[in-house]
């Protein structure tokens, strides 16, 4: 897994996050595991973990099977 596969398949998730008024950054791409930053309005929201893992996680597990966790730092 290759940070540009990584950041292709994000860009396809930031236009939903954009809408209301967060963005996805990524921090590092190590041994399967993909670490994010959540920033604008996604940074402080409860419902932060559940856009990680059920909005950012499967679909990058979707496009990326060997893909093992999404992380949030």
């Amino acid at each position: 897994m290759e940070k540009k596969q990584v950041e292709d398949v994000l860009a396809k998730v930031r236009p939903m996050l954009q809408r209301d008024g967060g963005d996805v950054e990524l921090v590092e791409v190590e041994d399967g595991v993909v670490k994010v930053r959540l920033t604008g309005a996604c940074g402080g929201c409860p419902m932060a973990t559940l856009t990680l893992k059920r909005g950012i996680e499967a679909r990058l597990k979707e496009e990326i099977p060997d893909l093992k966790e999404v992380v949030s730092v």
